[in-house]
């Protein structure tokens, strides 16, 4: 009787450890784990957000965030300024000046960094090959003089941080830009159309043609009684085998012994 217990129990317990697994495997995004503190957003896609995790240093965050988004790139590691570049966004992890204790993580777009950022600032953490893709190979023609969120009031962006409001904490960072997608139907000629689709645009009903190519014919055997099969069927006989024997009573001969004998 206690190990009919014991297995029931082990049989409860099972599914529990399962989901707390999955609870643990889950990794949380920057927004549902620091609180947004500023945020600074323009047109043409120069979007800034800057959140804060406090008694926490720069590479401390830096792991964090990379192991639970693995970067394309990521600077050495840096007690004051760190950067982790992703394909459409660069995270800049700096510490606060005002409270050594804590780092700033912002999320800049990759517009917000070109249009703001003081490119030999950028060469101290970033490769050059990186910084060349950043900037599209053309460094010099960016005036910015920004330097990160901490050094703000120094090196000003041309766009300004504000607190934000409820709608803009309740976005999902970091902002990306919409786009539309389409679907095509595979090319077809005149001689060859595409009919995979059915009328209705659904992929699922496809439209099937009738094959074109010479279709067979069948035939009944001919039959003198009513009493043989007239459902018999028969394919088609060619002109090169001989007709087919005649089905007509036996002959009989006199003066004979009585035989009755079948035509050949």
């Amino acid at each position: 009787m206690p190990q009919k217990w014991m297995k029931s129990i082990k049989l409860m317990l099972l599914p529990a450890l399962f989901l707390l697994t999955l609870a643990g495997c889950g990794s949380p995004s920057v927004g549902d784990t620091y609180p947004l503190e500023s945020v600074s957003s323009k047109d043409q896609g120069q979007t800034s957000r800057v959140y804060r995790a406090e008694n926490k240093s720069v590479p401390v965050v830096a792991k964090e965030l990379a192991d639970q988004n693995t970067p394309d790139e990521i600077s050495k590691e840096d007690s004051q300024h760190m950067f982790l570049i992703y394909p459409n966004e660069v995270y800049h992890l700096q510490q606060d000046a005002a409270k050594p204790s804590d780092t700033l993580i912002e999320i800049d777009t990759k517009e917000y960094v070109r249009n703001n950022y003081d490119s030999s600032f950028l060469q101290g953490y970033i490769l050059a090959s990186v910084l060349d893709d950043l900037f599209d190979g053309h460094k010099k023609s960016y005036k910015g003089s920004y330097r990160g969120y901490s050094s703000k009031d120094i090196y000003k962006p041309s766009g300004t941080y504000h607190v934000p409001t409820a709608e803009e904490k309740k976005a999902a960072p970091p902002v990306t830009t919409s786009g539309k997608g389409s679907i095509i139907k595979r090319g077809s000629t005149a001689k060859n159309s595409d009919s995979s689709v059915g009328s209705d645009g659904n992929i699922l009903k496809k439209q099937v043609e009738p094959s074109k190519s010479s279709s067979g014919k069948i035939i009944r055997n001919s039959s003198s009684s009513s009493s043989s099969s007239s459902s018999s069927v028969a394919p088609k006989r060619s002109s090169i085998f001989s007709s087919p024997k005649s089905n007509s009573p036996p002959r009989t001969k006199t003066g004979g012994f009585g035989r009755i004998t079948k035509r050949r």
